[in-house]
């Protein structure tokens, strides 16, 4: 066989991952239960995707920004509050709200009803702070706002300036 012929056979590349439903990792923070999709693994870390529910009245991190990925929410139900910089947005099922390295943001559910949403971290390398964060809980230590930053700087994340 020539080189020709051999560089067009069909090549392996990575499996196809399918997450059922009740299926993917999940992660409890607090009133926040977080269904990781996909944590990286089948995306080669380009792309980590992780559905979130917020139960009524839960309040988010502080204010924050990233600065090496991007953050997208996708509300499918209820009503979130995104602050963005000074910014109040309330983004209903259907909305998407992508939030680029560098940008202050936070969200909330303000609302008496649970919201869910998906999200999206590219690169994927944020899904491991949610993991932290429910380690320092299952460690029966308390998440306190110090825990919490702390988590965020081994991601390349702080809190927004004015908002810790």
């Amino acid at each position: 066989m020539n080189e020709e012929a051999k560089t067009s056979e069909p090549q392996a590349g990575p499996a196809v991952s399918v997450v059922g439903p009740g299926d993917g990792e999940t992660i409890v923070l607090g009133t926040t239960r977080m269904r990781v999709l996909e944590d990286g693994s089948h995306t080669g870390h380009r792309l980590a995707i992780a559905e979130s529910v917020l139960a009524p009245r839960t309040q988010g991190p502080p204010q924050h920004r990233h600065a090496q990925h991007d953050e997208g929410f996708y509300v499918l139900s209820g009503t979130v509050r995104f602050t963005v910089g000074d910014e109040d947005y309330d983004a209903t099922a259907g909305t998407l709200v992508m939030v680029p390295p560098g940008t202050p943001h936070t969200f909330a559910n303000l609302t008496d009803q649970p919201a869910v949403m998906l999200s999206t971290f590219t690169p994927d390398m944020y899904v491991q702070y949610f993991r932290d964060l429910q380690e320092v809980l299952d460690d029966g230590r308390q998440l306190t706002r110090q825990a919490n930053i702390d988590a965020m700087s081994r991601y390349a994340t702080e809190p927004a300036p004015g908002r810790a």
